[in-house]
C-alpha cells in the first residue's frame, strides 16, 4: 500500500513558556484552546490545529541532538494567515500588536501585487499576514486560487 499525506492536521510550536504562548494565541485567534492535555495546548482552527508544547519537552520527544535556536532567530519557515482584503491585514496587525507580538515588517505593498507584513509571537515564530489578488476562499473558508 502506498500511503500519502493528504493534508496537514497539526502544527506544533516549541515554546519557552506554555502559559504565555497559550494566552497570546488565545488572544489573537479569539478562540479558547482545548483543555491542555498532558502539558500541551491544542487550539483547533479551521483545517488545522495549532499545538503549543514546551520546547525542552519537544526536543526530548524528538530524541535527537537538537540545539534550540534563540527566540529571535529566523528558523527558515513562516506560518501564514491569508486575509480577504488589505484592510483585514491592517486589522490583524492591530490585534496582534495589542496582544504583544513583535512587528518584524509592517504591512506594505508587495512586488507581486499583494499586501503583506510579518510579526513574531513571543517565542520568535514568524507569521505572515497577507492578502493577494490571486486568492479566493471557498464557501467553507478554504484558501484557493481564483478560477
Amino acid at each position: 500500500m502506498n500511503a500519502t499525506i493528504p493534508r496537514m492536521t497539526v502544527i506544533t510550536l516549541g515554546v519557552a513558556d506554555l502559559a504565555r504562548a497559550t494566552a497570546f494565541y488565545r488572544e489573537i485567534f479569539s478562540t479558547r484552546p482545548v483543555t491542555q492535555y498532558d502539558g500541551v495546548t491544542f487550539i483547533p482552527l479551521p483545517g488545522v490545529w495549532l499545538s503549543l508544547y514546551p520546547l525542552e519537552k519537544l526536543v526530548e520527544d524528538i530524541a535527537e541532538e537538537v540545539v534550540p535556536l534563540p527566540a529571535n532567530a529566523f528558523r527558515g519557515f513562516t506560518l501564514a494567515y491569508n486575509a480577504r482584503s488589505r484592510e483585514e491585514v491592517v486589522s490583524v496587525f492591530a490585534r496582534v500588536a495589542d496582544a504583544g507580538a513583535h512587528i518584524a515588517k509592517a504591512p506594505q505593498e508587495t512586488f507581486w501585487g499583494g499586501y503583506s507584513g510579518y510579526f513574531t509571537d513571543p517565542d520568535g515564530h514568524y507569521w505572515e499576514v497577507v492578502w493577494g489578488p490571486m486568492f479566493d476562499f471557498s464557501e467553507h473558508g478554504d484558501l484557493r486560487f481564483k478560477a
